[in-house]
């Protein structure tokens, strides 16, 4: 067994693939475990790493800097993909203000991040690697260190500085969001279980589903008129599927073309504002349901997966001149919208389709309609995606008054391509799919890495570290770094606007990227909706921590 034991010095490259899985084990049973339903998650590796590190022979450091970086992008990336369809979307509206406290958040922690630092006269390079860990965004860690390399004169010991900071105030920094969580609770009086379930009745009575309704056409204006030429149809957004004309008794497709009569029964698709201000067009309202009438019509929902269909809108695919049906509705990531004719299709968009049965099969085979290509995970535009966002991310970018030219880093560079790419959903004709459980396997894959690789780096002086009058420093620093911000902004949100506390506490979870904090504001709730603003913020709040530690590197050290 000599050999073994030998590996560190005969196979460096195994002996440090070997380590890391051990340490991915390890730190994973580790963040499994949980208590009152909260625990460390994928950061239990950190943990490991940091342990292996401190009492294991040490592994190659060229094949660590390679799996740190490489994790981090691949982390990242897969984020950027999965937030990137409704990243534009959860800018409006409410979000708008939850995006703007969570930024004030940002840069509340970026002001007393260094403000501490100066009075208790902390390195600039642990101020921020404390900055990182007291807001538990790894991503930003990896845009310090990145960062910290293009700078001259920053010594190999201070470039390793943000790493041990990170490790010393992310524990303390799950306790402070949770412990900030508690004290508004306390202060404010809130009933969370209460709370939530008034969030979730406020937003079922806001949205406004989508409906049908059966009109009798009464307007002698509609009198040979086609469907696609009602007046106010694209203005209100309702389609119109189908239509059984006067004297008649079966129902057929009312495609673009279809002429109208006076005293046709027609069914429009549409909510119900729209519906009201549609009726008032073509005329009054039938309680008939057209759907039990006879004849040759049905519905069935087809999935996009078809190159042939992918980015046309409605309009421009004309489905009912190529193969006589009609599109009613889109359902896009849970959002049920009337298939208007700007809407532009996506891969993997669930069409409700009408028409008769011969019709419906066209539709079906000029849609795809394949699960086979809706669960296949689409390599060459990822890797396209992965090779761009490199040249972005170590793309100079001067700006006035900064010492040195501002670099996205990888870990920036990957978020904003991955963001464009996931909004887009395609490059050219190359279809950029992942599905959920493969986007959500790859990201645990990446955080992984990046997490025993930083923890094998920093173990070696990480006990030497937070047992000395400096790293207590650290733990304290980094409480009141994550801590201030939050009952600030939290505080105005709940005194001030009224934040409803589920939507409180999914903005503070956010605010700082946390998972822990996620599960426990979910649990203490009792209900999944704080996941509506949590997903609102995370976007911006992860654009803005790695922009704005970057910015700090710059400002502190350069």
């Amino acid at each position: 067994m000599n050999w073994l034991f030998e590996i560190y010095r005969t196979h460096s490259v195994a002996h440090a693939i070997c380590i890391l899985a051990l340490v991915c084990v390890a730190g994973m049973a580790f963040g499994s475990l949980k208590i009152r339903g909260v625990g460390l998650g994928t950061a239990g590796v950190l943990f490991a790493g940091i342990l292996t590190g401190a009492f294991s022979k040490p592994v190659d450091h060229a094949t660590l800097e390679f799996v740190k970086e490489f994790g981090l992008v691949l982390f990242v990336f897969t984020i950027g993909l999965q937030l990137g369809p409704g990243f534009l979307a959860s800018l409006r509206d409410q979000g708008l203000v939850l995006n703007a406290l969570a930024a004030t958040a940002v840069a509340l922690s970026a002001i007393t991040a260094p403000l501490l630092g100066r009075l208790m006269n902390i390195d600039s390079a642990a101020v921020l690697g404390l900055l990182s860990g007291a807001t538990t965004n790894t991503p930003s860690l990896g845009a310090v260190q990145q960062t910290l390399t293009t700078l001259p004169n920053i010594s190999p010991e201070r470039q390793d500085l943000p790493a041990l900071a990170y490790a010393v105030s992310y524990p303390v920094a799950i306790a402070g969001i949770i412990g900030s969580l508690l004290a508004l609770k306390s202060f404010f009086r809130i009933d969370p279980t209460k709370e939530a379930k008034t969030f979730v009745a406020e937003r079922r009575s806001a949205a406004e589903p989508v409906e049908r309704r059966c009109l009798i056409v009464e307007n002698p204006n509609l009198e040979g008129v086609a469907v696609e030429a009602i007046p106010g149809r694209l203005e209100t957004g309702v389609t119109v599927s189908r239509i059984r004309s006067e004297g008649e008794t079966e129902i057929r497709v009312a495609t673009a073309g279809t002429i109208l009569r006076n005293a046709d029964r027609i069914v429009a698709v549409g909510t119900r504002p729209m519906l009201d201000r549609f009726q008032q067009v073509v005329g009054s309202r039938s309680e008939e349901d057209l759907l039990q009438s006879p004849g040759d019509v049905t519905s069935s929902t087809v999935i996009l997966t078809s190159n042939r269909a992918l980015g046309k809108t409605i309009k421009e695919l004309e489905l009912d001149q190529l193969v006589g049906a009609v599109i009613t509705r889109v359902t896009r990531a849970d959002l049920e919208m009337t298939a208007v004719p700007n809407l532009r299709l996506h891969f993997g968009d669930a069409l409700q389709v009408v028409g008769d049965r011969a019709s419906l099969e066209r539709a079906v085979s000029y849609l795809g309609n394949s699960l086979k290509h809706l669960n296949e995970t689409h390599f060459i535009p990822l890797f396209i995606g992965i090779a761009v966002s490199i040249g972005l991310g170590t793309m100079p970018i001067p700006v006035p008054g900064l010492p040195q030219p501002l670099r996205l880093g990888l870990a920036g560079g990957a978020l904003l391509v991955a963001l464009a790419l996931g909004r887009l959903g395609r490059i050219g004709r190359l279809v950029l799919n992942m599905p959920a459980n493969v986007n959500l396997a790859f990201r645990e894959f990446g955080i992984a890495l990046f997490f025993a690789a930083v923890g094998l780096i920093s173990g070696p002086k990480f006990f030497s570290t937070v047992f000395s009058p400096a790293g207590l420093l650290w733990l304290g620093s980094g409480l009141l770094i994550t801590m201030v911000p939050l009952l600030l902004v939290g505080g105005f949100a709940r005194a001030v606007l009224k934040l409803n506390f589920a939507a409180l506490s999914g903005l503070i979870a956010g605010s700082t990227t946390d998972p822990p904090a996620l599960a426990f504001a979910t649990n203490i709730t009792g209900s999944d909706a704080p996941l509506i603003s949590y997903a609102a913020v995370y976007p911006l709040t992860m654009v803005l921590r790695i922009l704005s530690a970057q910015i700090l590197v710059l400002l502190l050290c350069g």
